[in-house]
């Protein structure tokens, strides 16, 4: 997230601020969305001089950026640390535990209906906001860099073949997870059940043909 900011905080009360920042963006994603947010109502309920924003954040746009970060950071975290501390029976059960991490994010984190690793949604399930979709890194889209991401942890942690044909698939795969997520959440805003099982199927089905 700090490779984002203006300025890196250097102490415990300026890192403190710019996670105030944060959470009070993400709070207000979800009460106005993202059109109505301004960088002077983050700074007030963020209890901070509105100076002290652009100290650490260009605009909204940027800080936003830095809050899909730490959401990325986040995710990829709890999926870790369930990962390690199961008894994985097959592969599989990573596609299932990633789905439930991110669906159980959607319904309980500030702000992630709204904007989860870059995109920015009008509403939840979609549409996005255009131009959103390389929020994280001018060239390359989103869901590449969370399928980089992911990619690791699976070569990592369940020692798959590494190499370009895993790429592909594994960004084949975040994007139709993402594609029927949406749906989910379009047709019930906690994500309809029947939809999030719809799409641990799909993609275990089409994983099958890439890992062992």
């Amino acid at each position: 997230m700090t490779s984002t900011l203006r300025r890196r905080p250097a102490q415990r009360r300026s890192l403190e601020r710019v996670e105030r920042m944060l959470d009070e963006c993400a709070h207000l994603l979800d009460e106005i969305g993202y059109e109505a947010l301004t960088t002077k109502e983050v700074a007030r309920r963020a209890e901070v001089p509105i100076g002290t924003f652009y100290q650490f954040f260009p605009d909204k746009h940027g800080l936003v950026k830095a809050l899909a970060l730490r959401n990325l950071e986040a995710f990829l975290g709890r999926v870790t640390e369930r990962l390690t501390g199961a008894d994985l029976g097959h592969w599989t059960d990573l596609v299932d535990l990633a789905i439930d991490e991110f669906v159980a994010m959607k319904r309980a984190t500030p702000g992630f209906a709204v904007v989860d690793f870059g995109e920015i949604l009008r509403a939840p399930g979609g549409p996005a906001i255009e131009g959103t979709n390389r929020m994280l890194d001018a060239a390359l889209e989103n869901n590449a860099i969370v399928a980089d991401r992911l990619r690791a942890i699976t070569v990592d942690l369940l020692d798959a073949p590494a190499g370009p044909a895993l790429d592909r698939a594994i960004l084949v795969a975040v994007e139709a997870a993402d594609a029927v997520l949406k749906l989910a959440f379009r047709v019930d805003p906690e994500g309809d059940p029947d939809l999030v099982d719809e799409c641990k199927r799909l993609v275990r089905g089409y994983l099958s043909a890439h890992l062992p």
